[in-house]
């Protein structure tokens, strides 16, 4: 397996030519542009391709031994079996030659919404997690995702804080460390559910497209969990967004993915926010410029969130 770029994602030039003949075979045209866009951590091929005859498509491509190829097929199932209204682009192939995978997906035109307290993006989401979370997942998604283990209820980090508290640990946490470490236990005992689950709910993880709106990329992680999940992630997003913490407090208290289930929540919340705070603490991933800036950015606004739901 190649190593992994250090200073971003594989590039279409580092596709394997009878790959890149095969892709373009499919799609109808040559390639004559790619585009990467911004955002992500991961190191695979992840590239709007714009073909001779004007056409776009999107491409994921990793090697077969790639990590990251496992997750791209599971996205591509996932995409597949997802309800008619879904909030996400249309599978259109998976091809394979010269040991690497390519998963091709509907191009969406667009940027990233704009989570800004201005801009209406971050109700029309919020309205978009209602809707998907409103019912049980269907049975062609629930067989998708079934055999592939969800990582969700494995956060944590608290635990190894409270082990042995860093000096530079913020006031916040360090006064709550072990009721946050508590928290954090119960939520293995109840990450279970029968709700679409996307697993990775952030800004640059959605397009919004000039036809469909605001609409949910990057399936990699989806499992079926509590409909919690998905509102719970997006909070601290938009905290960073520049949302004041007690007002995302609030729609958290209310929103319906999140309001039957406050005990869910809050569990959720603390597991994915002492994951953050001891994970940002690590070095620097190959391939993933930037995830640690992030992770402490995160961290701190989903600590400010806990402080509100924790009075």
């Amino acid at each position: 397996m190649p190593v992994p770029p250090t200073n971003g994602r594989l590039q279409w030039t580092d596709v394997p030519p009878p790959l890149r003949a095969r892709l373009e075979d499919a799609l109808g045209a040559p390639v004559t542009d790619t585009v990467t866009p911004s955002g992500g951590f991961g190191h695979q091929l992840a590239a709007a391709l714009t073909l001779a005859d004007g056409t776009r498509a999107f491409v994921k491509a990793a090697p077969d031994d790639d990590p990251l190829t496992d997750a791209n097929v599971h996205e591509a199932a996932v995409l597949g079996s997802l309800p008619p209204g879904a909030p996400a682009p249309d599978l259109l192939g998976i091809h394979r030659a010269a040991d690497w995978t390519a998963v091709v997906i509907a191009h969406l035109d667009g940027p990233h919404p704009d989570f800004s307290p201005a801009s209406g993006d971050a109700e029309q989401t919020w309205a978009l997690l209602d809707k998907l979370t409103s019912s049980p997942a269907p049975a062609p998604y629930a067989a998708a995702v079934n055999s592939t283990p969800s990582t969700t209820a494995a956060l944590h980090g608290w635990d190894e804080l409270l082990a042995d508290p860093p000096v530079d640990l913020a006031p916040a946490a360090r006064d709550r460390l072990e009721q946050l470490a508590e928290l954090e236990a119960a939520w293995p005992g109840l990450a279970h559910g029968d709700r679409i689950v996307h697993g990775d709910l952030r800004a640059d993880n959605m397009v919004r497209d000039r036809t469909a709106g605001v609409t949910f990329v990057d399936w990699a992680h989806a499992t079926t969990g509590p409909a919690c999940i998905d509102a719970a992630s997006l909070a601290p997003q938009l905290v960073l967004a520049g949302h004041t913490p007690a007002n995302i407090a609030c729609l958290l208290r209310d929103h319906p993915a999140t309001a039957t289930s406050a005990d869910t929540t809050t569990a959720f919340l603390a597991a994915l926010t002492g994951h953050w705070h001891r994970n940002a603490r690590k070095p620097a991933p190959p391939g993933a410029p930037g995830l640690r800036a992030y992770q402490h950015r995160a961290a701190a606004a989903g600590l400010a969130l806990l402080g509100y739901r924790l009075g």
